[in-house]
């Protein structure tokens, strides 16, 4: 069972106990163990009834319900527009990486939007870079004196520290600690990038890994998820994730998770959407067969990528005659 689990607690406080010196912003913070690919949309991908999927995959979930509001013209229109944007390269043609690229970015709009958010705060000097030595004071500033090294809950703050300038470094391969954007989400959001699933990995064995072997026991993968009260009764979950990790996540049956085994549960290879919707889109668009698309190939499939106030009226009909 996924758990959501909390390695540290807000600096807020902080900020407001100091009272001095510019506001400060927290380390990492919550933390999902597992992460899978999730589906692009909650609607049924049946292309025979709607194509709700599609439009929540290419557009994401709030600016497909946007174009749900325009008329047909107006959502080709803007359509066309948004080509340009998913064709990356200028060539005019939209290859199916482009394409998966494209959708990626709408199904994470809200780590790009977290991004913006935070480089305003930690570009301290709008030289477009955020060094590490921007991100320490920002976040860890209140801790020039060693005073400050332990908040009232126990987090130890130095060790926080070094955690995440390893993860600044990883996120910055030239090696220079003077981030870019790219490098910043990287930072921020490291599950997104394949050449961070190291330190995702490093990072969840050091916050279960509780004797400190560099591996996870059956106790320590348990604790991580639930803490038994002695006058409770274990719920049923909690044996099925006992039977979870004897029968699938210790595959070598040595009664622990090393880091290879920790990275098969927590970065399963999954199912890739993005790649698969960006495959059907072409294949349903693609006319003259030839691997990638134009803009008027789009264009003219219009419905397929974006609705519109007519295509909402159309499936309404189609309901209605069906409860008919």
């Amino acid at each position: 069972m996924e758990s959501l689990v909390l390695w540290i607690t807000t600096l807020m406080c902080i900020c407001i106990v100091l009272c001095t010196g510019p506001a400060l912003t927290k380390p990492m913070s919550e933390k999902k163990r597992v992460h899978v690919d999730e589906p692009l949309s909650n609607k049924p991908h049946d292309d025979d009834g709607n194509f709700d999927y599609d439009h929540e995959a290419f557009l994401g979930t709030e600016e497909a319900q946007n174009f749900d509001q325009l008329s047909p013209e107006e959502s080709k229109e803007r359509l066309g527009e948004m080509v340009l944007k998913v064709d990356a390269d200028g060539d005019g043609f939209v290859t199916k990486e482009e394409l998966k690229a494209w959708i990626k970015h709408s199904q994470n709009r809200w780590v790009y939007e977290d991004v913006e958010r935070q480089w305003k705060s930690h570009d301290l000097n709008n030289d477009d870079f955020i060094s590490w030595e921007e991100y320490h004071n920002a976040t860890y500033g209140f801790m020039t004196d060693g005073a400050h090294d332990f908040d009232g809950n126990g987090y130890n703050y130095k060790q926080m520290l070094a955690r995440d300038e390893r993860r600044f470094r990883s996120a910055n391969p030239d090696g220079d600690m003077l981030a870019t954007k790219d490098e910043f989400m990287a930072f921020l959001h490291p599950e997104e990038f394949d050449h961070m699933k190291d330190v995702i990995v490093m990072e969840t064995l050091e916050d279960i890994d509780k004797d400190g072997d560099g591996m996870i026991n059956l106790q320590e993968y348990i604790g991580d998820m639930y803490n038994q009260d002695e006058s409770s009764e274990e719920p049923d979950w909690v044996q099925a994730e006992r039977e979870q990790f004897l029968e699938f996540r210790d595959k070598n049956k040595d009664g622990k998770m090393d880091k290879e085994e920790t990275t098969a549960w927590i970065l399963p290879s999954d199912y890739d959407h993005a790649d698969a919707e960006a495959q059907h889109l072409i294949f349903e668009s693609d006319k003259d067969k030839d691997s990638k698309l134009t803009k008027e190939e789009i264009v003219d499939s219009w419905k397929l990528f974006v609705g519109s106030q007519a295509t909402n009226f159309g499936e309404d009909l189609k309901k209605f005659h069906a409860e008919l």
